[in-house]
């Protein structure tokens, strides 16, 4: 005893259990859990969660997250009583959207390995007696799929890890978090202080109230969700005992907000079609208040709010037509703005972590990614859209989460497109051109609280002006959906004359001070000690040589960079690894400034006009960098360009960023210029094969898989991931990130649609758009390294295979003429 960090958990639910179990299976054997609650049933959600377990995400990463449970609840018993009941999952359509729905998510579950099929009304009813098959058009059968026995998980868990060497110990009030210098030393409870060197708060809705014993913003809302058990059905008689509970599939009826699932011989009702139901921790009865029938997460029912889906319910199923409803409560869940998890360590008090809004459905996942994260410094499975620190302060703000989170409560199960934007709240964020984006008729879609243009509708009228190469088929209700063929005009605009671009949005770090460069040069791949104005592109890596992030790094003097970063998580990246003597700061300027990205052939002769400055390639070369002036306005010009083409950053201060636009625009009216949004810069930048991280390449991926070894340079001496790049042969790899287009030249792929060589699925799509100048769609896949050029592919769009075929890449200007001119 001794050798390993002493670690609380504080929470006892099904998060707390599993990772107790994870890290005592790692050999850490001081492992305390406390919950305030009585174990085993504590009065968290995990005591009366129904269990359901769905695997198939659009996410990736939530669904191995729950393939990890099936797989480790599978392989678990108390006394012999499963913890998980294999039953499968039956998702079903009553609407033509719904159907069409059903089979891409039936894509994503072959992309991310889980078997699933879509199948006809009678062969759902056949699986679900219940169901009318008349009312429904399909369901998506998903075998894998089933009931977790959250409580019996928690006890099994537990048990093991208690053999270990954990202790568990219930009716334990945390009352505070004890650190010192920066670090956790123990936890505070109403029955004395528990010294600690890690703490990991998996308190479930509760934990808002113990991130704020740290001075930690948890950004989560708990939720009430009702849940109704009827009386015994005749049609369920004798099929289950009560070990077993159910042997039918789960049901849902995302149509109406609802899912179903066996209790012995009553069948019991979930809705998210009511209002949604914020709940205050301070209303929750407390513990004297609370016995194991009255939990303090489970409110009172409130029959009016049920009413409508018990009678959407008995349309469907129409056993139900003679039955009562005989108990209900309206069960405490967390919800956050943008339905993920919360996982991360405080951004101040080192030691102190969080596995928050973790949902039985993912809980083994997110618990050894946590255990991971503690004992070996990195998840195996890729956590950005997990991570606490994911959110900017704006998305944090109690406001943004209460009414984010009851939207996503609202639409939990809507059909939504990829490219969906928030409808409220909207324009917390602008830049400071977006007056005049507005009188353009720009459609925005929103990111992090930003305002981005897509398009602009006052390029309409050009579309009539389109040369017959670059006018866009037509595209299907889905991929037509947030999309224009202004687009076509916007990036036509920018291949032969010039175009305006807001890269406002683009978070931008100060990095400063004498110990700078060597900061920056132990975390990136490439070298950045170069001569002042450079622009160096760079990668950071984990430990293990994944991508966590790409960045552009800008010198701006002998100690002052300009890093363009991802998002917030570069930034508190950035931020924990600062040295501890002051010799470098850190600042986020994106707030205070603004960027315009001027690109295209006539590029040159909008700018240079307007500036005394030297603009010309030799004045300013490619991936080079000065301070100048344009009409007055002082600017920092970055030979860099995104879309391949001609052109500058144009980087300047909040307060002159209209004038910079106004300038710019008017400039630009006799050679052509337009304003474009994003559908042409991503369509553009697929075209020139650059990569974004997130999305193309992960900590999942080396640089030489994602294609951006170039990036790489071992030889500059150390930084984080070296020692893993230097045992790997960039030529030899087993996946690369490669290139497709599509045979057919108009079927246009959104992402995570599975892949398929020589007939079998083998790998994904991560980014696509369509090719207005080569004309046809493009999409970049995750495919094994013998997919080489020219290999034949199909893509499962739907309910239908799309042949592609691999291509050399960059589609477009290969060598590079256009964007080094």
């Amino acid at each position: 005893m001794g050798t390993t960090p002493r670690v609380v958990i504080i929470g006892a639910g099904i998060v707390g259990a599993n990772l107790a179990d994870e890290l005592t299976s790692r050999g850490w054997n001081q492992v305390t859990v406390v919950d305030q609650g009585p174990l085993p049933l504590t009065g968290g959600s995990t005591s009366h969660a129904p269990g359901l377990v769905y695997q198939t995400s659009p996410s990736k990463t939530m669904t191995e997250f729950a393939t990890c449970t099936v797989e480790k609840l599978q392989g678990l018993d108390d006394d012999g009583d499963r913890c998980f009941n294999q039953v499968g999952g039956l998702e079903i359509a009553t609407t033509p959207e719904r159907l069409a729905d059903l089979h891409r998510k039936q894509g994503w579950a072959t992309s991310w390995g889980v078997p699933g099929e879509v199948i006809g009304p009678e062969e759902c009813a056949k699986l679900h007696p219940l169901l009318d098959a008349e009312k429904v058009l399909g369901g998506l059968h998903t075998p894998t799929d089933g009931l977790a026995k959250a409580a019996r998980a928690v006890v099994a868990l537990a048990r093991r890890s208690v053999a270990r060497g954990a202790r568990f110990r219930g009716a334990v009030k945390v009352v505070g978090i004890n650190h010192s210098h920066g670090r956790v030393t123990g936890v505070e409870t109403d029955h004395g202080e528990i010294p600690a060197d890690v703490v990991v708060s998996c308190a479930g809705f509760w934990g808002q109230a113990i991130g704020e014993m740290v001075g930690m913003t948890v950004p989560l809302l708990p939720m009430a969700h009702q849940y109704a058990k009827t009386a015994p059905l005749p049609e369920l008689a004798g099929r289950n005992d009560v070990r077993t509970e159910a042997n039918l599939p789960i049901l849902r009826h995302q149509d109406r907000d609802l899912y179903y699932r066996e209790h012995v011989d009553r069948l019991g009702i979930g809705t998210y079609a009511h209002r949604p139901m914020p709940v205050r921790l301070d209303e929750l009865p407390q513990d004297e208040e609370t016995s194991e029938r009255a939990m303090p997460s489970m409110l009172p029912f409130t029959e009016e709010d049920f009413a409508p889906s018990w009678e959407h319910s008995k349309h469907l199923l129409p056993a139900l037509r003679t039955a009562t409803v005989e108990e209900g409560f309206n069960g405490v869940f967390s919800f956050t703005p943008d339905g993920g998890p919360l996982v991360g360590e405080s951004p101040d008090v080192h030691g102190f972590w969080i596995a928050e809004a973790v949902w039985v459905t993912h809980s083994a996942g997110v618990a050894r990614s946590v255990a991971q994260l503690l004992v070996d410094g990195r998840s195996e499975v890729e956590l950005h859209g997990c991570d606490v620190h994911r959110f900017d302060d704006v998305e944090t703000a109690p406001e943004h989460v209460e009414e984010t989170s009851s939207r996503n409560f609202v639409e939990i199960y809507d059909v939504k497109h990829p490219l969906q934007p928030k409808f409220s709240p909207r324009n917390l964020r602008v830049s400071p051109f977006h007056a005049r984006q507005v009188d353009l008729g720009a459609v925005f879609l929103e990111a992090h609280g930003w305002e981005r243009p897509h398009w602009f509708e006052a390029n309409a009228p050009l579309v009539k002006d389109l040369p017959m190469e670059w006018q866009p088929p037509s595209r299907d209700a889905w991929s037509a959906m947030y999309h224009s063929p202004i687009a076509a005009v916007e990036a036509w605009k920018t291949r032969t004359a010039v175009a305006l671009y807001d890269m406002t949005s683009l978070k931008r770090l100060e990095v400063s001070g004498p110990g700078a460069l060597a900061f920056l040069d132990g975390l990136t791949t490439n070298k950045v000690d170069k001569s002042v104005g450079s622009v160096t592109y760079t990668l950071m890596l984990d430990e293990a040589g994944g991508v966590r992030s790409d960045l552009t790094v800008a010198r701006l003097g002998e100690q002052l960079f300009q890093v363009g970063a991802n998002g917030n998580l570069d930034h508190e990246h950035l931020r924990r690894k600062l040295p501890d003597d002051g010799s470098v700061a850190l600042r986020d300027i994106t707030g205070g400034t603004c960027c315009i990205g001027v690109w295209g052939p006539l590029a040159r002769d909008l700018v240079q006009p307007l500036s005394r400055d030297d603009l010309s390639h030799d004045g300013l070369k490619y991936f080079r960098c000065k301070r100048i002036r344009i009409a007055g306005v002082p600017v920092t010009a970055m030979r860099v360009s995104y879309v391949g083409e001609l052109g500058w950053e144009l980087y300047t201060s909040a307060e002159h960023g209209q004038r910079l636009w106004d300038v710019l625009f008017e400039a630009g009216r006799d050679l052509g210029a337009v304003a474009a949004g994003r559908a042409a810069f991503n369509s553009l930048r697929l075209e020139k094969g650059y990569r974004a991280w997130g999305a193309d390449m992960t900590t999942e991926h080396n640089p030489y898989e994602a294609g951006v070894g170039f990036a790489v340079r071992l030889q500059k001496g150390d930084f984080v991931g070296r020692d893993a790049l230097a045992r790997i042969e960039p030529e030899v790899v087993a996946r690369r990130l490669t290139c497709l287009t599509i045979d057919d030249g108009r079927s246009v792929v959104l992402g995570s649609e599975p892949v398929f060589l020589d007939g079998e699925p083998s790998g994904h799509i991560t980014s696509a758009a369509f090719s207005h100048t080569l004309g046809t769609p493009i999409a970049y896949a995750w495919l094994p390294a013998e997919a080489e050029v020219g290999t034949p592919v199909q893509i499962q769009y739907f309910d239908r295979l799309v042949p592609a075929t691999v291509a050399a890449e960059p589609l477009v200007d290969p060598d590079m003429h256009r964007i080094r001119r």
